[in-house]
């Protein structure tokens, strides 16, 4: 009897402390619903219940694409601008409060499963990245002294492979060396490899007179690759850029990708393009235009 008693008083006060508890967790989510709608998407405030809103100052550069242009219809319908407008656009429209870069995102109509249809190159852009390079060169006596007169930030030997190998790290933007270093590189390649550093000759860093490739690096080369998808992301400078400049970057980039269409490819082969700036929204360009 003793312990039934104990256990109803037990129960007696555990059912006691319930109760306020489940009062308070139903004004918590009566809060909640409140807090949701003040979380709502057309707020521009990103809901802790999952939405996907965006901020005002965003959905006011939206709004300002989704104005002009050219209106399309079709699989991906919607406005189109041509390039200089483009261009314009996406300066306008940038509200960063720092120098954001303007991205390139080109659909081509490629097979993506075919390897004969892989795009890997790479293009030097007229004006540039906008982004500062360090470049690191191994190379000797005169071949050495030519990479540190093109430009080359640091001529690396025996002791500067070591020392990558012991930091793990490659404080550099790109890396150039003669055939006679390769071998030697083996040592750091798991460091530089995943960083996409490694000289290689088919990048053009595997070079008897490195410095011919040290002023490309400085000026800025990118890499057009596709992966898993036939879509070609890259960057064609900075906000800052004159609208000019960013032009003859983007026309660089679809000469070279026009330059080295696979041969098999069928049918059209850039399907689309879009400019956006960092955290601004994106504007299609009209192809017609290039």
């Amino acid at each position: 009897m003793g312990g039934r008693r104990i256990k109803k008083v037990i129960s007696g006060k555990t059912k006691e402390a319930e109760e306020p508890v489940k009062k308070s967790a139903i004004t918590e989510i009566g809060r909640g619903k409140e807090s949701r709608k003040k979380l709502s998407p057309a707020s521009g405030t990103k809901s802790a219940f999952g939405g996907k809103g965006r901020g005002k100052r965003y959905q006011a550069a939206k709004a300002k694409v989704a104005a002009g242009g050219e209106p399309r219809q079709g699989r991906e319908a919607g406005r189109v601008y041509p390039l200089p407008e483009a261009v314009k656009l996406v300066k306008e429209s940038s509200y960063a409060n720092f120098d954001a870069t303007v991205e390139a995102h080109i659909n081509l109509g490629l097979e993506a499963d075919k390897t004969e249809q892989q795009i890997r190159t790479l293009v030097t852009l007229p004006h540039g990245t906008g982004k500062g390079v360090k470049v690191l060169v191994f190379a000797k006596g005169k071949e050495a002294k030519a990479a540190l007169d093109a430009g080359a930030d640091e001529i690396g030997d025996e002791a500067t492979i070591e020392k990558i190998a012991t930091t793990g790290k490659a404080p550099f933007n790109a890396v150039a060396a003669t055939p006679e270093f390769m071998p030697k590189l083996a040592k750091i390649a798991r460091i530089l490899g995943p960083s996409g550093l490694m000289p290689s000759p088919k990048s053009g860093t595997v070079i008897d007179k490195p410095a011919e490739i040290v002023a490309q690096l400085k000026k800025g080369r990118v890499e057009l690759k596709t992966e898993n998808q036939p879509i070609i992301h890259t960057v064609i400078g900075k906000v800052s850029f004159p609208e000019k400049n960013l032009v003859e970057n983007l026309k660089a980039i679809v000469e070279e990708l026009n330059r080295i269409r696979p041969a098999k490819a069928s049918g059209e082969y850039i399907k689309s393009i879009y400019l956006k700036s960092t955290m601004g929204p994106s504007v299609r360009v009209d192809l017609q235009s290039l």
